[in-house]
């Protein structure tokens, strides 16, 4: 449902800064976990491969939430219901802050996971509304841009908290600022009514479209690739490149710079030629991720690899561009599952990855595993594209 403009409405770019705001909040949190897991682990008495877990349920949760919260928000107003994810968000993080054991910690960090994917898909909605329809993507990206600026700013600021006051700081710092979202939301944007048409059952009609199964499955497969080279990049760099522990940070940034400028770029494509953008981003994936496999041998080589893959992270911006064509009525559902394709992605890559490492073909392998299914996400691209040319 389109926002009307009011004469008291708020400037656009006030809005998009408010809502990618709760971008940064849950990029910080998703990523920089990973990064405080060695922590945590050592605080709540339990080995690093069973904190993973912690991870997994994250992941988790997301993929449940993002469909079920998106469903049993239909009758809300997206303000209200922004509003509402972020405080949840908060107290979930707060909670994790304050996690007494692991198995409570599992139990606050699957909850954590739960407003993520609606969030993105709700705030991508609300940020299209208020620009013309051929400025749609750029709106979207400028969303995003709050996770991809949290991987070069909030990630590490929130790993030297952890380690100068404690791991439980870097999720407090999350909570805090998951209210500061909630506040500017609730003074930037516009109150609005929610559809009298809208239901569960509406939304629930997207998953009768095949055209947003298949634009699913392009992120869930397509978008695999950079997380597998993404969760063995520190070790491909310390092991293979032969950098030091202290230039892991430096790279990690590089492929969050790479993600921002592919946010702030490649939109102004998409919204000339969206699916011919979102093919474009497959095969520069896929080339990337081949010419990773090389690049490890050398620093520099491999970090403007990983500049380069980072780019290839704009396809997620893309198809939320793409869900909105084609979901017909049920918007907010198709935009929330975008964000558990990509959680699945999230835990499809690194599985493949490992299970090639550990097969003896070497951390260098996870550049021709993410090729593979950046290839395999192009391949439904264009069934994808067939199909919609049949159906007109």
């Amino acid at each position: 449902m389109p926002f009307s403009a009011s004469p008291h409405a708020r400037p656009v770019g006030l809005v998009h800064f408010a809502l990618a705001l709760g971008g940064f909040a849950i990029g910080t949190t998703e990523f920089a976990t990973m990064s405080l897991l060695p922590f945590f682990a050592k605080g709540l008495g339990i080995d690093e491969p069973t904190a993973g877990h912690v991870i997994s349920a994250y992941a988790a949760g997301v993929v449940v939430g993002a469909p079920l919260l998106a469903v049993l928000g239909a009758r809300m107003g997206r303000r209200t219901l922004l509003i509402a994810l972020m405080g949840f968000f908060a107290v979930a993080n707060a909670a994790s802050a304050m996690a007494p054991s692991y198995h409570a910690m599992l139990a606050f960090r699957f909850l954590s996971g739960l407003p993520h994917g609606a969030y993105f898909g709700i705030a991508a909605l609300v940020a299209a509304s208020l620009v013309p329809t051929e400025r749609r993507t750029m709106a979207v990206g400028r969303v995003m841009l709050g996770l991809t600026v949290a991987t070069i700013i909030g990630v590490p600021f929130a790993n030297w908290l952890g380690q100068a006051v404690g791991w439980r700081w870097g999720f407090a710092v999350v909570a805090a600022c998951a209210l500061i979202t909630a506040a500017t939301v609730f003074a930037v944007v516009e109150h609005d009514r929610p559809d009298a048409d809208a239901s569960p059952l509406r939304e629930l009609s997207a998953l009768a479209r095949g055209q947003v199964w298949l634009t699913l499955a392009i992120g869930a497969i397509g978008f695999g690739g950079m997380f597998c080279v993404y969760t063995y990049l520190a070790s491909t760099l310390m092991e293979v490149t032969g950098a030091g522990a202290s230039s892991v940070p430096v790279v990690l940034a590089v492929f969050g710079v790479g993600l921002t400028v592919g946010n702030l770029v490649v939109p102004r494509f998409a919204d000339r030629a969206l699916m011919a953008t979102a093919g474009g981003l497959l095969v520069w994936s896929a080339l990337c991720l081949a010419a990773y496999t090389v690049a490890a041998q050398h620093f520099w080589a491999i970090t403007l690899c990983v500049f380069a893959i980072g780019i290839g992270g704009a396809l997620g911006t893309v198809l939320q561009t793409r869900l909105m064509d084609v979901a017909g009525d049920a918007q907010a559902l198709a935009a929330a599952l975008n964000h558990s394709a990509f959680n699945t992605a999230n835990a499809l890559g690194p599985l493949l990855g490992g299970m090639a490492i550990s097969a003896g073909y070497g951390l260098t392998a996870t550049g021709w595993v993410g090729c593979a299914l950046a290839i395999a996400g192009l391949l439904i691209w264009a069934v994808a594209m067939l199909v919609a040319r049949r159906t007109g």
